[in-house]
């Protein structure tokens, strides 16, 4: 309206007797969940088209993805509500929100069944969620990559424990991912969780289990004074570039020699991760940088990462399952 009459509410300007406000008048809009009140503003000449809810409308089904897209940026029912009494005047209550959010619930079940073929790379984000009591719980998410460079989300898994999950846990997952089509995987990269590479031995016996490098790296700076970490990322840059396994292996003798004695956790560290570790060296440098990390899905993790912050927790449902929805 602003647009439309060239002036704010209450403007002086408007006291001339032109085109001015003429209060507004309530319509009924038939949506997805029941009607929904609105108030549309009125100029005194009648030329003013509103545009969200136009002249003869009496149905509104945009709604429904507005507030699916705000939920998804992390705002809570209440912060929607209030959103869209602001915006379009529109009294929707909190509970009319969750029947809107609910419905994505139902077309959950058709994207957790959807056919797959990827590469599959593993990660883990803390959430906080509140299950009786509010606590931090690992979601675990699965991404696929196929040979054409697509990536495509493969699920979301709510943890049991907050020290990791067992090989039961990690079997019963990736039977799931197997089951919706996935007979094969070239490679599974993660971050060295427990169980895993014993349930990806089982699911898929011909598979490369390939371990996150740079968490290996970030997990060797947590044993070391940090006055050394410059060093040890020199020395272990040798062992992580090297152009052979075997070459890889005399560079890791020779860290070991060097830091072993001030440091053994790391020298550990690296021996209980080294069958995992080294299967990337046999492919060539382009491939290398691709499959030795996780981060491929870093961004999927920081997108998620602002929504929780926003929401500070999450409710887990009942029962649980791959893909398990939270409400705030």
């Amino acid at each position: 309206m602003d647009d439309h009459l060239g002036s704010a509410k209450h403007d002086p300007a408007r006291r001339d007797g032109g085109n001015s406000r003429n209060g507004t008048r309530t319509k009924q809009l038939l949506t997805d969940v029941g009607p929904v009140e609105v108030a549309i503003p009125r100029d005194r000449d009648g030329s003013f088209e509103p545009q969200i809810v136009g002249k003869r409308q009496r149905r509104l089904s945009e709604i429904d993805g507005l507030v699916i897209s705000l939920s998804a940026k992390g705002l809570t029912h209440g912060e929607i509500a209030a959103h869209l009494a602001e915006v379009y005047d529109a009294q929707v209550s909190r509970q009319t929100i969750s029947t809107i959010t609910d419905r994505v619930i139902e077309g959950m079940s058709e994207w957790q069944n959807r056919p797959l073929d990827p590469v599959v790379f593993i990660d883990a984000i803390n959430v906080k969620v509140r299950d009786g009591n509010v606590a931090s719980r690992p979601i675990y998410i699965a991404l696929g990559v196929t040979v054409d460079g697509t990536r495509d989300v493969l699920g979301l898994w709510a943890g049991e424990h907050g020290d990791g999950e067992g090989s039961k846990y990690w079997l019963r997952v990736l039977s799931e991912i197997k089951n919706r089509g996935t007979q094969d995987v070239c490679i599974v990269v993660c971050d060295g969780l427990k169980g895993l590479p014993t349930a990806i031995e089982s699911v898929w016996p011909q598979a490369i289990t390939q371990t996150c490098v740079i968490h290996l790296l970030r997990n060797s700076f947590r044993y070391a004074s940090k006055r050394d970490w410059a060093a040890i990322a020199k020395d272990l840059k040798l062992v992580y570039t090297a152009a052979s396994e075997s070459a890889a292996l005399d560079a890791f003798v020779a860290f070991s020699e060097t830091w072993g004695e001030r440091y053994p956790a790391i020298i550990k560290l690296w021996e209980n991760a080294w069958a995992e570790f080294v299967p990337f060296l046999a492919f060539d440098k382009e491939i290398r940088s691709v499959i030795c990390t996780t981060n491929s899905i870093e961004s999927l993790n920081s997108r998620i990462r602002r929504a929780v912050n926003a929401r500070g927790h999450f409710l887990l449902s009942r029962p649980r399952s791959s893909a398990s929805t939270w409400r705030s």
